[in-house]
């Protein structure tokens, strides 16, 4: 019986500090009215033309098509902010270590988001920082990573994004 109030007791302690992640679902990040204009939102083709080199020199910026509004959307669901959590995700390789490791990455919902138009909308973009690096041979590798999920507006000359994501542990 000791035991059993022991090993309680230490669970107790231990598992506040703990907290199994959170799986999420890219439609987990939608505001109810983005989730909402997004199911309304008539089809968008993507027969613009040629597909843009697949050698990360193009953006994820929209250019001067017109889509709309939602596809623009950097309006974020505030419960989210700093949760540990597990998403599934696309790679959009940016920063690289000494080693040629990735330690910074946009993580997408659909492969290849980077060469194809249109892109997702910001709200739909996370900024992800990975200090132990990884090797993104294929960015239509799908990718699991675990971490600390934050509501962080980021700009850069690529994209914009609506999230960003203190990677813990990274699964191809």
């Amino acid at each position: 019986m000791r035991c059993l109030l022991a090993l309680a007791l230490t669970c107790c302690l231990i598992a506040p500090g703990h907290a199994a992640p959170q799986e999420v679902d890219w439609l987990d990040l939608l505001p109810e009215e983005d989730y909402q204009a997004m199911l309304d939102m008539p089809e968008i083709g993507h027969d613009w033309g040629e597909e843009a080199p697949g050698d990360f020199t193009s953006n994820l910026r929209n250019d001067d098509r017109e889509l709309p509004e939602v596809m623009y959307s950097t309006r974020v669901v505030a419960e989210m902010h700093d949760r540990q959590v597990q998403i599934g995700g696309y790679p959009v390789p940016l920063e690289t270590d000494e080693h040629g490791r990735y330690i910074s990455f946009f993580l997408v919902p659909w492969p290849g988001a980077c060469i194809h138009v249109p892109p997702p909308p910001p709200n739909q973009i996370i900024l992800v920082d990975y200090p132990r690096g990884i090797a993104i041979e294929d960015i239509y590798q799908p990718m699991w990573l675990t971490g600390l999920l934050l509501v962080d507006q980021t700009s850069n000359e690529l994209a914009d994004a609506s999230y960003r994501l203190r990677a813990e542990r990274v699964d191809l």
